[in-house]
């Protein structure tokens, strides 16, 4: 495999990843722009754009005509909104990669966003946010970083709000496509098995189109904790689902890779700490997981977990128990070997597809202008020691740093009272 950059004549950066006989290729549009970029008035405007690129350009004027098109040719293919950022991406056989990219930039660079098309997606996006609201498992992460960011862009739900999605019009998509889409905020990742002086004719060829845009930035996230917060979701459920957590530091951070494997020490596996504590030994909770999240200038570490409503201070205990733990006693060197050959493996495995790779280097486009390959990545990982993880989990782990969020109902006890490390 083997990673390069080149710039095509209108200044799009682009991404080539060599894979020797690989019989499949992938493109992949990475735009730095995602739900931190709205307002109050256009909130959830990015996820909502995202959908309308699928329905119809003047070549290929409905959804099925795009659709269509790449089903013809048998392609994977889907689009995806964060924070930070947007992506969309198709994957097809080596011999029909020109129509995928041409049924891509087609839709990049020419979709007619009709205000009929926009008044019609309303009902989907709708049904997209009951769905999320409806599935707690899913939301708990909504509701920490509503308690982590509080009433600005960062902290708010990256599909919207329900009042925006309703009067959303299409002078709206136009102003945010033609600021945040453009040369200066996109990256474009191609992987396959390709001569290079090919596919950079055709790609010229085909994204041409994409023009330099006046791209406008995020509000910088301020943080000002001092003390422990909660945030609690009312809501109607057979159990309590809680996310608990700590805020820590920014992709590319020093200790972002020590961060990583003292999440899956934690709660990353089926043999982590919390999974054996909570739910083999506890009999406290059906699923547990832990995960760490970097952003270009925030991040924490969270455990979420289902556990019974009358459970919620035991089951509060158990994981702070495991947070301190991680504070005053060293892991052993078995722990940290077993969480790194887990990291390691679930690595390789995510990368054995030309999608696997586009979306390795497409992630770190947003926040960084240099890329870790994965070499570099286990290099870096191997480094960590026992030392290191302690020494993060001293720095992290306090009280003006702890956050809990919660969905469910029926329990009356004071929260802030028991959020202490």
């Amino acid at each position: 495999m083997k990673f390069k950059k080149i710039i095509l004549k209108n200044s799009l950066p682009v991404f080539l990843v060599k894979i020797p006989k690989a019989k499949s290729a992938t493109v992949l549009a990475m735009y730095k722009t995602g739900s931190r970029y709205e307002n109050r008035k256009n909130s959830g405007l990015s996820h909502f754009l995202e959908h309308m690129f699928f329905k119809g350009t003047k070549k290929r004027p409905t959804t099925l005509k795009i659709s269509g098109g790449l089903d013809s040719i048998g392609a994977e293919f889907n689009a995806f909104t964060g924070k930070e950022y947007t992506g969309y991406y198709v994957k097809s056989q080596k011999a029909k990669f020109g129509i995928a990219l041409d049924i891509l930039s087609d839709m990049l660079i020419n979709s007619k966003f009709e205000q009929e098309e926009i008044d019609r997606e309303r009902g989907v996006i709708m049904e997209e946010l009951n769905m999320y609201e409806d599935n707690p498992m899913m939301y708990i992460e909504d509701v920490f970083e509503g308690c982590l960011y509080g009433d600005t862009p960062a902290g708010w739900d990256t599909i919207g709000f329900k009042e925006n999605i309703l009067k959303l019009q299409r002078k709206d998509f136009l102003n945010y496509f033609s600021s945040q889409y453009g040369v200066k905020s996109m990256g474009l990742f191609v992987a396959g098995d390709f001569e290079e002086k090919n596919i950079k004719k055709e790609l010229n060829e085909k994204f041409a189109g994409i023009k330099k845009n006046n791209y406008k930035n995020k509000i910088k996230v301020v943080e000002k904790q001092k003390e422990p917060c909660f945030k609690v979701k009312r809501k109607k459920t057979d159990q309590m689902t809680i996310s608990l957590g700590f805020r820590s530091f920014p992709a590319g951070h020093k200790d972002e890779m020590i961060l990583k494997l003292l999440s899956i020490i934690l709660g990353g596996s089926m043999s982590s700490r919390l999974f054996i504590e909570l739910r083999e030994r506890g009999g406290l909770a059906y699923y547990v997981h832990s995960g760490a999240e970097f952003y270009s200038d925030s991040g924490y570490i969270s455990v979420q977990a289902g556990i019974p409503k009358n459970k919620l201070k035991e089951s509060m205990e158990v994981i702070l128990d495991q947070y301190k733990l991680l504070k005053t006693e060293m892991v052993s060197k078995e722990e940290i070997t077993k969480a790194k050959d887990l990291l390691s493996g679930k690595m390789i495995l995510g990368l054995e597809g030309t999608d696997d790779f586009t979306s390795w280097y497409g992630r770190q486009f947003p926040f960084s202008d240099k890329f870790l390959s994965p070499d570099e990545f286990l290099k870096k990982m191997k480094k960590v020691s026992v030392e290191d993880i302690m020494r993060v989990s001293k720095n992290i782990f306090t009280n003006d740093r702890l956050n809990l969020a919660v969905i469910g109902d029926d329990f009356k006890f004071d929260l802030k009272k028991y959020l202490k490390v």
